[in-house]
C-alpha cells in the first residue's frame, strides 16, 4: 500500500473550464502554474498597502480609493519588474538579504532597502545630496539608471 502511495506521489487533478480542443494537459498545467504571479499581487495590494476595511460614506469615494491603491499597486509592480530587467536574464542579484544570497527582488524588498535613503537639504551653492548607507541601495538605483548626483531645480 506505501509503494501504490508512492507511485502516485506528486500527481493531483486539475480542473479547468477551458476546453479540451483549445488546450491540451500541458498548457492547461502551464496556466495553472502562472496563477502564482497573480495570486502574489492580491497578497501585495493586501499587504505593502495595507487595505483595509475602510468606513465612507459615498460609493464615488470607495471607488476612488480603490483606484488609488491600484495605480499605486501597479507602480509598485512596474518598480519590480524594472529592476528585474535591468538584472538581465539570471534576474537574481545579492545584497538584499544580511546572508547574500542572490534571490529575484521583490517589490517589497526593494522599497524596504530604498526606504532608508535620506535626503540632506542643500541650498543654492551647497546642492542637496542623497545619503547611501549600504551598497545595496547604490546598486539598486544604479539598475533604475537613476542620477542621484544631479540636482533639479525646480524651473522659475
Amino acid at each position: 500500500m506505501l509503494q501504490a502511495e508512492a507511485a502516485v506521489d506528486g500527481w493531483y487533478a486539475l480542473l479547468t473550464s477551458v476546453p479540451a480542443d483549445q488546450a491540451d494537459a500541458g498548457q492547461a498545467l502551464i496556466h495553472y502554474k502562472g496563477q502564482g504571479a497573480v495570486e502574489r499581487r492580491y497578497h501585495d495590494f493586501k499587504g505593502p498597502f495595507a487595505v483595509a476595511p475602510v468606513f465612507v460614506q459615498h460609493n464615488r469615494r470607495v471607488a476612488a480609493l480603490i483606484q488609488v491603491i491600484c495605480l499605486a499597486l501597479l507602480v509598485f509592480s512596474l518598480i519590480e519588474r524594472q529592476v528585474r530587467r535591468a538584472l538581465g536574464p539570471e534576474q537574481t542579484t545579492s545584497g538584499l538579504y544580511p546572508d547574500n544570497r542572490r534571490v529575484r527582488p521583490t517589490g517589497r524588498m526593494i522599497f524596504y532597502h530604498l526606504g532608508e535613503l535620506t535626503l540632506r537639504i542643500g541650498n543654492v551653492t551647497d546642492p542637496p545630496t542623497v545619503q547611501i548607507t549600504r551598497g545595496v541601495q547604490l546598486h539598486l538605483l544604479d539598475l533604475f539608471d537613476t542620477d542621484i548626483g544631479q540636482t533639479r531645480w525646480p524651473q522659475m
